[in-house]
């Protein structure tokens, strides 16, 4: 299916070490990473389905690779929103598998991307990938990027395992959500964070699809995944918008986790 490259190389571009093979690549790197290294994997063909695992204290997910990804090793407060195993230590394992469709789930939750990064225009190479209007203080245990990584604890807040986007308090906050491709999509289960009482919540919102078409929908005040059924769509992305905060003293409603449901489509 494809010839998969992985490296690890330095600030500079210098290559540290690189492992190369078909259709499964894996790498063993046994030294302390530094700032500005960065993870860069390639393939010998675009578009491609991968299951990609860039460090064993993050789970692996499925992405859709459209170009080299760049990974940037995270260092300071860009690892506040990871698993304190992430990138530490001096031995890390990475692998990656490449994917056709057959080997896809049938029905799967086509948001989740644990490796998502904040980059924007023609940057984005591996997909899903989300943008906000709004992060609090741009904080990284805020971004929008924790809405999709596949982590629901949402009992807390402002570290790991309790991450979510923050809206910091405005009204207008928009959630992008972008797939890189056509998909087809019915329902969608949403974890608003749920750490009362210094949590408020939303009572409703609103979602606006790639296609145009808009829903309304009523959210509860709960620690549990609400389920927002629709009729099949086929969409490239996503904005999540209009949420009403509850008439409640915590100005503080915030995303855990946001899954949408579907399937690839036929070519």
């Amino acid at each position: 299916m494809a010839v998969l490259e992985l490296k690890i190389i330095t600030e500079d571009g210098d290559v540290i070490v690189c492992s190369k093979a078909d259709n499964f690549v894996d790498l063993v790197y046994s030294k302390a990473y530094e700032p500005g290294m960065e993870i860069l994997l390639h393939s010998d063909t675009y578009p491609v389905f991968l299951n990609i695992q860039l460090d064993d204290g993050i789970q692996a997910g499925i992405v859709y690779l459209t170009n080299d990804l760049r990974y940037p090793i995270p260092f300071g407060e860009k690892r506040a929103n990871l698993s304190p195993k992430a990138f530490d230590g001096n031995l890390h394992y990475l692998h990656v598998s490449a994917l056709s469709k057959d080997q896809l789930p049938s029905v799967r939750n086509l948001a989740c991307n644990p490796y998502d990064i904040s980059v924007g225009g023609n940057a984005v190479s591996a997909w899903p990938h989300t943008y906000a209007n709004i992060e609090t203080r741009n904080e990284t245990v805020f971004a929008a990027r924790n809405a999709i990584d596949g982590v629901k604890a949402n009992s807390f807040h402002g570290q790991w395992p309790y991450t979510s986007w923050g809206i910091n308090r405005r009204p207008d906050a928009e959630f992008h959500l972008e797939f890189g491709r056509i998909v087809e999509v019915n329902h969608i289960v949403i974890y608003t964070r749920a750490d009362f009482p210094h949590d408020s919540w939303w009572m409703e919102g609103k979602i606006t699809f790639s296609n145009g078409d808009t829903i309304c929908f009523p959210l509860e005040k709960s620690c549990y995944g609400q389920r927002i059924d629709f009729t099949s769509k086929r969409i490239t992305g996503l904005t999540l918008h209009s949420l009403v905060k509850a008439d409640d003293p915590s100005p503080f409603p915030a995303l855990t986790q946001i899954e949408v449901y579907g399937k690839e489509i036929e070519e």
